[in-house]
C-alpha cells in the first residue's frame, strides 16, 4: 500500500495561491541562482523559511507584484494553510539542481 498524503482544505485560498505562485516565481530556473544568491548573502540557511520571509527574498528576486509582501500573505494564512506553505517551499528548495546545490552547499547544510 503507497503513502497517501491527507488532503488539507485550503481556507485563505487567495492569499496561499499568491504566496505558491510567488515561491514558484523564485524558483523557476531564470530566477533560483538570484534566489539562492540572496539567501546566502544574508547569511541564513535555505531551508529556514521565516528568515527567507523576513529578509524579503521573494520581493528581492521580483516574485510578488510591487506593494505585496510576502510575509504579510503568509501571516494572513490560518495556521494549517501555513503549514503547507511551508512544506511547498521545502518541496522547491529539493527540486533545484545538483549543480546549484553544490555551489550553494553552504546555505543547503543542516548544521
Amino acid at each position: 500500500m503507497a503513502f497517501e498524503q491527507a488532503t488539507i482544505k485550503i481556507e485563505k485560498e487567495n492569499e496561499f495561491g499568491e504566496l505558491k505562485v510567488a515561491i514558484n516565481r523564485a524558483f523557476a530556473p531564470e530566477k533560483v541562482e538570484k534566489c539562492l544568491k540572496k539567501v546566502a548573502s544574508s547569511g541564513f540557511r535555505v531551508r529556514d523559511f521565516d528568515s527567507v520571509l523576513a529578509k524579503g527574498v521573494l520581493e528581492h528576486v521580483g516574485a510578488l507584484e510591487k506593494g505585496r509582501s510576502a510575509k504579510d500573505l503568509y501571516g494572513e494564512l490560518a495556521l494549517t494553510d501555513q503549514a503547507q506553505m511551508k512544506e511547498f517551499y521545502l518541496s522547491k528548495i529539493e527540486e533545484v539542481g545538483p549543480e546549484l546545490r553544490a555551489k550553494y552547499q553552504k546555505i543547503y547544510q543542516y548544521y
